[in-house]
C-alpha cells in the first residue's frame, strides 16, 4: 500500500514537472528565438541554419529552468494534497513525515542526477553542435543584406557601399577588401550585378577602378571594363570558435588540472585555449555543471515544509507563502553563486561548501519543526 501511494505521488510530481518545465522552456525559447533572427537579418545565414541553431539551444534553456520547475512542481502538488486532505492517506498508513521526506529526497536525487547528465554532457554537446551549423554555413542571405546608401560590414574584412539597388542590379559601388594580411583593396565601380547560385556567389562589376594598398605601403591602381568579385571566400562575423559553455566537461577538467600545475604557459586542449585569463570562467562553468544539481534536494526539503502544517490551521496560507519565498530565494542564490565561486579562494571554498551545508541544515530544520508541529 505504501509503495502504491508513493508511486502515485511521484507520478503526479513528475507529470507536473514535465508540463511545467516544457511550458517554461517553450516560452523562454520563443523569446530567445526572436533574438536569434539576427543570424539571418544581420549575419546572412540561411533559415535552415537559424532553425537548427535555435532548436539546439532548447537543452540549455531547459537545464537553466530545471531547478525552478522542480521546486514549483513539488510545491504545487504537495499544496494540492494538503488542501484536499490527501496527505492523511500517508499518515493513516503509518508513514511518518520523516519517512515521507526521505522518500521525496530519493525522488529529488533522481532529478538531480538527471540535471547533472543534462548539464555535464547533453548541453555542451548540443551547444557545440549548434555552433557547428554556424561554422559550416555559407552566407546564403548575404546578397539580400546589401542595401543602398548603407555601409554593409556583415562579413569579416569586407565593407560594401552602393548608391542604388534594384533587384540584383546595383549602381555606384564601393568595396573595401581587407582579407589579405597587411594590405587592402579598394574597388569603385559604376554598376554591377549579383550573380551565381547558393553555392557560388560573386559580384559582376562594370567600368571601374581597383586601388591596391600593399604591405610596402605603396598604392597601385588599374581600370577595368568588367571584373568578377568572389563572395564565397568571406566568412561571417558571427563567433565560430567554440565558447567555454560549448566545450566538453572532460576538456574543462583537463584544462583546470593543467592550470593547477602551471599557469604561465598557454596551451590548447581539444581546441580550448587553456590559459590563466580563462580560469575564472572555467571554474564557473564546471561549478554550474557539477554542483548546481545539489540544489535540487535542498529545494525538495524546502517544498516539503508545507506538509508540516495542516490546511485547517489559520496560519497555513502565510506559512505556504513563506516556504515559496524561501525556495525562490534559494534558486536566486544558486544562480548568484556561479559568480561568487571564482571571486577568490576563500569565497570559492564557502560557495562550494554552502550547498552541502544548506542540505544538512534544511534537513535538520525539517526534523526540528516536525517535532514542534
Amino acid at each position: 500500500m505504501k509503495k502504491t501511494i508513493f508511486n502515485n505521488l511521484f507520478n503526479e510530481v513528475t507529470l507536473f514537472f514535465l508540463i511545467c518545465s516544457l511550458t517554461l522552456t517553450l516560452i523562454v525559447w520563443i523569446i530567445q528565438a526572436v533574438n536569434f533572427v539576427d543570424i539571418i537579418s544581420e549575419d546572412g545565414h540561411s533559415i535552415a541554419t537559424y532553425f537548427s541553431y535555435a532548436i539546439l539551444n532548447i537543452p540549455k534553456i531547459y537545464s537553466k529552468l530545471l531547478l525552478l520547475s522542480f521546486f514549483l512542481s513539488l510545491y504545487y502538488i504537495l499544496g494540492v494534497y494538503e488542501d484536499k486532505n490527501q496527505l492523511i492517506i500517508f499518515w493513516v498508513n503509518g508513514i511518518t513525515k520523516i519517512e515521507f521526506l526521505n522518500k521525496l529526497i530519493f525522488l529529488s536525487i533522481i532529478f538531480a542526477f538527471f540535471s547533472l547528465i543534462l548539464s555535464f554532457y547533453i548541453v555542451p554537446f548540443t551547444q557545440d553542435k549548434a555552433r557547428s551549423f554556424i561554422r559550416s554555413s555559407n552566407l546564403d542571405f548575404f546578397p539580400s543584406l546589401i542595401k543602398p546608401k548603407k555601409f554593409i560590414d556583415t562579413v569579416e574584412n569586407l565593407t560594401i557601399f552602393l548608391d542604388e539597388k534594384k533587384n540584383f542590379s546595383m549602381k555606384k559601388i564601393l568595396i573595401k577588401d581587407s582579407s589579405i594580411s597587411g594590405s587592402s583593396q579598394l574597388i569603385i565601380s559604376k554598376s554591377g550585378n549579383i550573380v551565381g547560385n547558393d553555392q557560388n556567389k560573386y559580384l559582376s562589376l562594370d567600368d571601374g577602378i581597383i586601388i591596391n594598398y600593399g604591405k610596402d605601403k605603396k598604392f597601385t591602381s588599374f581600370n577595368f571594363e568588367q571584373s568578377n568579385f568572389n563572395l564565397n571566400k568571406y566568412k561571417t562575423k558571427t563567433t565560430i570558435t567554440p565558447k567555454i559553455q560549448e566545450t566538453k566537461s572532460s576538456t574543462i577538467i583537463k584544462c583546470l588540472k593543467k592550470l593547477n600545475l602551471d599557469m604561465s604557459k598557454k596551451t590548447f586542449i581539444d581546441k580550448l585555449s587553456c590559459q590563466k585569463s580563462f580560469l575564472k570562467n572555467l571554474i564557473q562553468e564546471i561549478y554550474k555543471r557539477t554542483i548546481l544539481p545539489i540544489y535540487v534536494p535542498i529545494l525538495c526539503i524546502i517544498a516539503s515544509l508545507v506538509v508540516l502544517k495542516s490546511s485547517n490551521n489559520d496560519k497555513f496560507k502565510n506559512f505556504k507563502i513563506k516556504v515559496f519565498l524561501i525556495g525562490i530565494i534559494v534558486i536566486i542564490f544558486s544562480q548568484i553563486s556561479i559568480n561568487t565561486i571564482s571571486i577568490n579562494i576563500n569565497a570559492g571554498i564557502v560557495t562550494l561548501c554552502l550547498p552541502f551545508i544548506l542540505l544538512l541544515t534544511s534537513y535538520l530544520f525539517f526534523l526540528n519543526k516536525n517535532k514542534k508541529f
